[in-house]
């Protein structure tokens, strides 16, 4: 393990940390949300990307499709074990979030294919009414290195998305560049 995935390791071992904001509904408050979470995960050392775009595309949600005059959106961050679970949350629970087929010329419409991409998992938890709250979890570890709490649904309400399918570990290159293949840090 080299300095760099220990000094990582290291910081995963504090046991659960959570931030939370009201925001307003609005482009500036989507905006604020993403530097609000960048920070603070910048002051828990760990990484900003994908997280980072996870919140920009929620919290816009939020913003555009979520937005109901006089109540705000929540943003809210768990890390748990190797995971970080950022959650979003608006007053327009009747409005459930669905990824679109959009036309390859469409100018919006992407934001949760993008979620779909970038977390290992997410979804939709109703309630209480009139609440929805848009959950996205990316895992920090890559599979072969997680320990046997990394990565687990952190006990909090799961409702996943049908269809959504793990990210699966690319293959191995053939036997006899394995050993060079090896000494290639992940990034």
């Amino acid at each position: 393990m080299n300095q760099e995935t220990a000094a990582f390791t290291a910081q995963l071992n504090n046991p659960i940390r959570n931030f939370s904001a009201l925001l307003s509904p609005t482009p500036r408050g989507a905006r604020l949300a993403r530097l609000l979470a960048t920070e603070q995960l910048r002051s828990w050392g760990l990484p900003l990307n994908p997280a980072q775009h996870v919140v920009a595309e929620l919290a816009a949600n939020a913003a555009t499709h979520g937005r109901v005059p006089g109540r705000d959106f929540r943003l809210t961050l768990y890390v748990v074990a190797a995971t970080i679970r950022v959650e979003v949350t608006d007053t327009c629970g009747d409005r459930l979030p669905r990824p679109q087929s959009l036309a390859p010329d469409a100018e919006s419409g992407r934001g949760l294919v993008l979620v779909d991409t970038l977390a290992d998992r997410w979804g939709v938890v109703s309630g209480p009414p009139p609440r929805k709250t848009v959950w996205a979890e990316i895992d920090l570890l890559p599979p072969e290195h997680s320990g046997p709490y990394s990565g687990a649904p952190c006990a909090l309400p799961q409702e996943t998305r049908e269809g959504k399918k793990p990210h699966q570990a690319p293959p191995l290159p053939p036997a006899e560049t394995t050993a060079t293949a090896q000494t290639h840090s992940r990034e």
